[in-house]
């Protein structure tokens, strides 16, 4: 008997799941999982990711084990573990979602096409969320999109047939990060993975937490709260996109029912629910931009800029960034609470990397890996246009400087997350946070905190860095060469709801 295998990537689920639904109503299924060590041992990869990824997975051996069938996995180089399984029983179909994922998963999923190819046997890949392979047109996504979210929400089969037990289809144990070759991590996972623990996520934030989602995501001090957090079960699949948005669309319903029936609903939740169906828009449309360029993870999607920093790294600057040691308040709470937590809000992740470039003057391809293997939900299609984004060589995006000053008084006025984070300034008055080095040296001896000591100085002038850099990235974006590229970059990215001279957040 030839197996029918459901691959499973990063689509950890079984309801929503086109793959088993389709695998499932012809016959006995083998599911699969493949620990890939070229993966496991990336730059982008972190033992955390590990943690919250074996979560899943046991999560979903679980689920299949109550529809009848169990999570088979296994350790080795795809299509060399395919190859195993087809020389011993025969494959007769392959059975997985489309990923979009770094440049090795990209690299692995044209091997395996060729070598499937090659064997005669199908592979059978669908959609998982509002992603588009072979896109034709941008013009066409924000159609296509609505179009998926509009489907209903694919049922769990209500019954997963198994490969018949005398085949003696082995199992490997669950990979430690010991046995990955992998250091310990730094943390534990703040949020467990898992299908009961996205459904959970995202119904605390759809009935509670999620109200003032709108006025409260920029701040980090309201953002852990207010935010769905639901992203690393997005990043995994443990939730699909399609299912957030229907929830979404159900619980606005509901509370546009219950204040047409009198009860009264806080208007908050209305501007709050849109704006959240508008960012899981938002996520399928950065992931559409890896998609149709993988090269974005380690080119610039605008090559006007190739040469811009590549020369001018500061390996001193970079470590003082990694450490949270930059002398700047704000950027270095926010550093330290990601290396804690693994998660901080996206205005946050903004400034981090718009510092990084900016600031530090840093090519954005170190930075982007380093807060790869930081975010628990790092997801390669919008980590990396983002870093890009935030380092202004898209060419078609808004250039935005943040001053971490400013960033403070508007998201930390009271200095909470910064005293959280960054306790040498424990006893600094309100006024004097953001910019400690802005005290005398009689304040500082007075307040506990020896600037140069204790907390370290500025390693770079706000100023001076603000418009050195602002000189040389405008003088860059307005060259003949760079408008010419953004035109380019523009119909293949850019977001159709804004013009090229407004362009996307």
């Amino acid at each position: 008997m030839a197996l029918q295998i459901v691959w499973f990537r990063r689509d950890l689920r079984t309801t929503d799941h086109a793959s088993l639904a389709a695998a499932a109503a012809r016959g006995p299924c083998l599911c699969l999982f493949v620990y890939e060590p070229e993966l496991l041992q990336a730059p982008d990869f972190d033992p955390t990711h590990l943690e919250f990824l074996n979560q899943s997975l046991a999560s979903l051996h679980s689920d299949l084990q109550r529809l009848g069938n169990q999570l088979v996995l296994r350790v080795g180089r795809l299509p060399d573990v395919f190859i195993e399984l087809h020389r011993e029983f025969g494959i007769s179909a392959i059975f997985g979602h489309e990923e979009t994922g770094n440049w090795i998963s990209y690299q692995r999923d044209r091997r395996v096409r060729a070598w499937a190819k090659a064997a005669g046997i199908p592979c059978h890949e669908f959609p998982s969320n509002g992603v588009v392979r072979r896109l034709s047109s941008r013009d066409d996504w924000s159609a296509i999109w609505k179009q998926r979210m509009r489907h209903l929400v694919i049922p769990e089969p209500a019954e997963v047939p198994s490969v018949p037990a005398q085949l003696s289809i082995t199992s490997a144990p669950t990979l430690t990060w010991q046995q990955a070759g992998l250091t310990a991590p730094r943390v534990c996972s703040p949020q467990a993975g898992g299908r009961q623990q996205a459904i959970d996520c995202l119904q605390s934030f759809l009935q509670v937490r999620g109200r003032n989602y709108r006025s409260e995501m920029s701040s980090p001090v309201t953002a852990a709260e207010s935010c769905s957090r639901i992203s690393p079960y997005l990043t995994y699949g443990c939730l699909s996109v399609r299912e957030a948005v229907s929830a979404g669309r159900q619980r606005l319903q509901q509370l546009r029912s219950e204040q047409q029936s009198g009860t009264t609903v806080d208007s908050a939740w209305f501007q709050s629910l849109v704006s959240f169906e508008s960012r899981l828009a938002w996520h399928c449309h950065f992931i559409q931009k890896l998609e149709d360029e993988p090269t974005i993870e380690f080119r610039n999607v605008n090559s006007a800029f190739d040469g811009l920093r590549e020369h001018e790294f500061r390996t001193d600057w970079f470590e003082a960034w990694q450490q949270g040691r930059t002398g700047y308040p704000m950027v270095d709470a926010c550093m330290r609470s990601l290396l804690a937590g693994a998660w901080i809000n996206f205005r946050m992740r903004a400034m981090l990397m718009s510092f990084a470039a900016y600031h530090l003057w840093l090519h954005w391809r170190q930075p982007a890996l380093f807060l790869a293997r930081l975010f628990l939900d790092y997801e390669p299609g919008i980590h990396y246009c983002q870093c890009q984004m935030q380092s202004g060589v898209t060419g078609i995006n808004a250039i935005r400087i943040y001053s971490p000053a400013r960033q403070a008084a508007d998201q930390d006025p009271r200095g909470d997350f910064i005293r959280r984070w960054v306790p040498e300034l424990e006893g600094v008055p309100d006024e004097f946070l953001a910019e400690p080095q802005r005290l005398t040296r009689l304040q500082q001896g007075l307040f506990g905190c020896q600037i140069g000591r204790d907390y370290p100085a500025p390693i770079v002038h706000h100023e001076t860095a603000f418009r050195a850099a602002q000189q040389r990235i405008f003088a860059a974006r307005d060259s003949a060469a760079a408008r010419a590229a953004a035109r380019r970059v523009y119909d293949r990215h850019g977001s159709r709801r804004r013009s090229l001279t407004d362009p996307e957040r």
